[in-house]
């Protein structure tokens, strides 16, 4: 008869139920007694069955205290499917059952909001608001949970509820086990739109530190650059947030404010127009600069010994073994081959010696030379493949080629313009900000942005 209880739960048959509790009246005290998982109040809750739900809390109340193998209640399950509906006759029946933690320690606040369950949790926050003040099992409060499942829907009743009823500061500023606050993930996880609304939030510490000594820019720093990062950091650094090394540098008065005040706006503009440039990315990269300075220091290396074409076996005539092809029957195209391949390789050798010299690369003007040296030695290594392609290319068809090129060049130019003009306007920025022309908020954060962006695009190109 058991079996066939859970069969009429999962069909949610209100009239065989009450036929079921007509014959045995204590069918439902014995699924207390003999049930090790899902109750049938567990199931019908699940699959969403209103009135069948109801029948049982009816004939017996006690179920809604009852846990599946993952200490989930049904509570628990209605909360995580959003069955309004459902949750409202559990919470009317036993409303302390929303302080109950599963086996991860979360209660069924914290599933409905890592949900989206947004009605649901207006439900539940209004019946017993300091279940929202409860930790997982990880530390991990409900504002945690909405910015790990990316929930801003939610995470906004919350603070609204707590603030309304005390406990708001407690909740906002809280750490998890790894010491990370809510910013903290909202970077980690890249979500502009979590990170805008949070930084208006006074409680909220731009510059607080996770176990790992970490501030949220620090966490941003740690991913590879893109769009997305430097929004978000024009995001944190006009809300007063610096990086853990820049904390310990700055002066004390410049830190007394993290709510976006003139004062702390200005010097946080300051050191990022000090870092811009490109120059704290290359100190970062300088690794895989090397990396990529070294392949093309070989690749010109093997061109040299080994031009397009290859060179000849045996000695006939005038030639001799081992001399080029190219340079007997293509001697113009050779002389451009070789003088190409040259400055490719010459120019990657010294990009090696700067990046082995210790050269201060936050330094302007060292940051300048090498990028300089960069787009030399990748323009170089274009001409080279261009010019062997050109000396391979059959007679015939070397119309259809002279298009290909044309474009190519074009678009190559086009690029190298558009970075030299980006490049430009930003050196021409800073000399009149130093002359006290134009104020130190120019240009507006919108155009900063675009700049920056371009910039960090440039910086990558040259990678």
């Amino acid at each position: 008869m058991e079996r066939k209880l859970y069969d009429v739960a999962i069909k949610g048959d209100v009239y065989t139920l009450r036929e079921l509790i007509h014959q045995d009246e204590l069918i439902l005290d014995r699924v207390i007694l003999t049930c090790f998982n899902e109750t049938p109040l567990h199931i019908a809750t699940m699959k969403g069955h209103l009135e069948f739900v109801k029948e049982i809390l009816r004939h017996n109340s006690m179920l809604t205290k009852e846990l599946d193998s993952r200490k989930s209640s049904p509570l628990h399950m209605a909360s995580l499917k959003g069955h309004l509906s459902i949750v409202k006759e559990l919470v009317r029946v036993d409303p302390d059952m929303c302080f109950v933690g599963d086996r991860d320690g979360r209660n069924p606040l914290h599933l409905a909001a890592m949900k989206g369950r947004v009605e649901v949790l207006k439900l539940l926050v209004k019946m017993r608001l300091h279940a929202a003040l409860k930790k997982t099992n990880r530390g991990e409060t409900i504002l945690h949970l909405c910015v790990k499942y990316d929930q801003i829907e939610t995470m906004k009743i919350v603070l609204a509820a707590v603030d309304g009823g005390g406990g708001g500061e407690e909740v906002v500023v809280a750490k998890d086990d790894g010491g990370n606050t809510i910013l903290h993930l909202a970077v980690e996880g890249k979500q502009t739109e979590m990170i805008k609304y949070l930084v208006k939030n006074k409680k909220i510490n731009m510059n607080e530190q996770n176990g790992r000594g970490e501030t949220a820019l620090d966490i941003l720093s740690q991913s590879q650059r893109d769009v997305i990062d430097l929004e978000i950091s024009d995001i944190i650094r006009e809300a007063g947030g610096l990086s853990a090394k820049e904390l310990h540098t700055q002066p004390s008065s410049s830190l007394s404010s993290n709510t976006g005040h003139n004062s702390s706006r200005k010097a946080n503009l300051n050191q990022k127009d000090q870092t811009s440039g490109g120059g704290e990315w290359l100190s970062k990269k300088r690794d895989a600069i090397m990396v990529v300075a070294s392949l093309i220091a070989t690749m010109a290396f093997q061109a040299g010994m080994n031009p397009t074409g290859g060179v000849w076996q045996e000695d006939e005539g005038t030639r001799r073994a081992g001399e080029s092809i190219m340079a007997h029957h293509n001697p113009r195209s050779y002389r451009y081959f070789i003088r190409a391949n040259t400055i490719s390789f010459v120019s990657s050798l010294s990009t090696i010696l700067l990046l082995i010299s210790g050269l201060p690369f936050r330094h302007r003007l060292v940051m300048w030379l090498l990028m300089m040296i960069m787009w030399l030695t990748i323009t170089s290594s274009a001409l080279t493949y261009a010019i062997s392609i050109v000396v391979l290319t059959p007679q015939d068809q070397k119309h259809q080629l002279s298009r290909v090129i044309d474009i190519a060049v074009t678009v190559w130019c086009g690029v190298m313009a558009l970075m030299l003009l980006g490049n430009t306007i930003r050196l021409i920025l800073r000399s009149l900000k130093k002359k006290g022309k134009i104020d130190d908020a120019w240009p507006p954060s919108k155009w900063r942005k675009s700049i920056e962006v371009h910039h960090g695009n440039s910086s990558q190109q040259t990678v």
